[in-house]
């Protein structure tokens, strides 16, 4: 890599850090996990670096946190871990109706499937449109109105009340 390139690749690092990591956060849903994603996929950027730095990067990384968040999934799936004390983590309430709606999000999201949780997230947070979202998953655009649709239906049965707010209109 030569030094053109080398800091092309800094700025671009530099300035989509944080976007990025957002979306790692609502696929992990965990903040070490989410970092542990992005580092990840930002290692496999980089060695494709010449070919990308004039493509879509942002793509691909979405792309390889996608790929690299399934994996994990499933991996978790075969080796499970039990707790045999669980700790029940109950967060206080805040007088803020956003703090509330975010948190009551976060915890649906957790709940929703991978596949559905990736959809929404990629469509409602990073507002990318069908389109982009079947070009990241590797899909048809059918499968991922499909997957939203579901996602959707899955997040008012948990979430109930939420139609009500007048915040998320």
């Amino acid at each position: 890599m030569d030094e053109n390139e080398r800091t092309q690749l800094t700025e671009f690092v530099t300035s989509r850090t944080p976007a990025l990591m957002r979306v790692a956060y609502l696929l992990t849903g965990d903040r070490h996990a989410a970092e542990d994603l992005l580092q990840s996929a930002l290692a496999r950027t980089i060695a494709k670096w010449p070919s990308l730095r004039n493509a879509d990067p942002e793509g691909y990384i979405r792309t390889v946190m996608h790929r690299e968040q399934l994996s994990w999934w499933r991996r978790l799936r075969r080796y499970r871990e039990i707790l045999l004390n669980p700790v029940n983590e109950v967060a206080d309430p805040d007088s803020s109706t956003d703090t509330d709606i975010r948190l009551a999000m976060r915890t649906a999201l957790r709940r929703l499937p991978p596949t559905q949780r990736t959809v929404v997230v990629l469509r409602y947070y990073e507002d990318l449109t069908e389109t982009q979202v079947a070009e990241v998953l590797g899909c048809s655009v059918g499968t991922v109105r499909s997957r939203t649709h579901r996602a959707i239906a899955r997040l008012r049965k948990l979430l109930p009340d939420i139609d009500r707010l007048e915040v998320l209109r």
